[in-house]
């Protein structure tokens, strides 16, 4: 044998086992009024491999917590940003990925 260990067949919780999880999540931002509004600045979501539209990732995260969708419905305008580069609803989110979102802003 040559110590190698096909994945998932590390102990559960260890350290090697949470590096193979975290390659299937992405990271998701609050900020503005929908963090206030949805209690908390960030959360982490799982995805499949090949990913999901951001539409599809903010139905599933509303679907998860009513506090989210009540913020989502509060604000159908939102505004998104992937890796730190402003993006569209259809665009595709990938595991790993830093997916913020907020609401359209005004200033002058």
């Amino acid at each position: 044998m040559d110590g190698t260990r096909p994945y998932g067949a590390y102990p559960p919780g260890s350290e090697t086992e949470q590096v193979g999880i975290m390659t299937s999540t992405v990271t998701i931002l609050y900020f503005a009024a929908l963090r206030e509004q949805i209690g908390r600045e960030s959360q982490v979501a799982t995805l499949p491999a090949g990913g999901m539209t951001v539409t599809a990732l903010l139905a599933q995260l509303g679907q998860q917590d009513p506090r989210v969708a009540g913020a989502f419905a509060a604000e159908p305008r939102l505004r998104v940003a992937i890796n730190q580069t402003l993006g569209g609803l259809e665009q595709i989110v990938r595991p790993g990925d830093e997916v913020a979102v907020f609401p359209p802003m005004t200033g002058g």
